[in-house]
């Protein structure tokens, strides 16, 4: 009986690891070389500086959402970056905004591009029929091939 309480208990405890350490990941979006800003300062600032929008949604308990904040530490996304207007919003904290940008759904997370007046460009996605504004949680050319066509179509 102890055994299974033993086993129970490792389980338990490697699950609970492992949980944490997948949340643990899902801030570091690399806030130290990106300049992320709140929704309506963003909006301003692009407006101001004719800077296109790059818009994120994301949760803190989602896993896809901590993979895809590590593509955001690659030096051609942090150089990149700097030519956008760098918002990132957190679905559960900003639900009323969530719903305004759901196209094809409000999955997370969610990449859209923005004109510098702030109007969602419906034609700047990935290659495929379903999730289109999910861009790869793992490969950094993914999203770094979406912001070349919004710079090149926003510009």
């Amino acid at each position: 009986m102890l055994n299974r309480f033993a086993f129970l208990g490792a389980v338990v405890a490697g699950l609970v690891l492992t949980i944490t350490v997948a949340w643990a990941g899902v801030e570091d979006w690399n806030d130290a070389n990106i300049r992320w800003m709140p929704y309506q300062e963003g909006l301003a600032a692009a407006k101001k500086n004719h800077r296109p929008i790059c818009l994120i949604f994301y949760t803190t308990w989602c896993p896809h959402c901590a993979n895809y904040a590590k593509v955001f530490s690659n030096p051609e996304v942090v150089k990149k970056a700097k030519s956008f207007v760098m918002i990132r919003l957190d679905k559960d904290k900003n639900q009323e905004l969530s719903k305004q940008y759901k196209p094809d759904g409000e999955y997370i997370p969610r990449t859209f591009f923005l004109s510098s007046a702030g109007v969602l460009d419906e034609s700047l996605t990935e290659e495929r029929p379903q999730y289109k504004y999910f861009y790869s949680e793992s490969d950094p050319a993914s999203l770094l091939a979406g912001m070349d066509r919004a710079l090149n179509k926003l510009r």
